[in-house]
């Protein structure tokens, strides 16, 4: 659902694509699964199928068995047409967390690991003022607490990619800059490396 190398340079990282270095130097496995503008559990009237809750369980069975899930959903979901509150945007992400752990996806037909990753906040930006919220500048920074109460309920885990990105790039409000990717994909190395030492 999230890339955990998305946009690094491997040369410059030394780490090849799809792979994330591992404890002790052990190399882990990276299935990369974005989709721009995947929502959290919402039917999207207009560009249609973007629904991750719905398209989770195949891709997950087609990857089995699974270690450890990360995703970062939640930014489409501030789109207008969703007239979304947080408490809204952490729970679709909370759905998606219980589909993962219930999926039988992992070791030996059981749960994976799982981590919800809260998105960063957005940044004000024209080309996006059309598209999200009118207030979704303010709601995407408020996710946080949100989704670790929400991971906590499940018995997932959580980061918050706003610890290491300040906010997304200016030039559309959503995206981010190149260096931004490299900071979360080192953070994401990082918390990968704490849950399956």
């Amino acid at each position: 659902m999230a890339s955990l190398l998305n946009g690094t340079d491997p040369a410059e990282e030394k780490i090849p694509p799809g792979m994330c270095g591992g404890a002790k130097g052990a190399p882990y496995w990276v299935v990369e699964e974005g989709l721009n503008g995947r929502t959290t559990c919402l039917e999207d009237p207009i560009e249609g199928d973007r629904n991750g809750l719905r398209q989770l369980i195949p891709i997950l069975r087609s990857h089995r068995p699974l270690d450890l899930v990360l995703f970062m959903l939640g930014t489409n979901d501030l789109k207008r047409r969703f007239n979304p509150s947080p408490y809204d945007v952490s729970h679709g992400a909370q759905l998606v967390a219980r589909a993962i752990l219930g999926s039988e996806t992992g070791p030996g037909d059981g749960p994976p690991g799982v981590l919800m990753v809260c998105p960063p906040p957005l940044c004000d930006a024209p080309a996006f003022r059309q598209i999200l919220a009118g207030d979704g500048l303010e709601i995407s920074a408020k996710l946080a607490p949100y989704y670790r109460a929400c991971a906590g309920e499940c018995g997932a885990g959580f980061f918050d990619a706003g610890s290491v990105i300040a906010a997304s790039s200016p030039v559309d409000g959503v995206h981010w800059e190149p260096e931004d990717h490299k900071k979360f994909a080192r953070a994401m190395a990082e918390q990968v490396k704490a849950l399956l030492g």
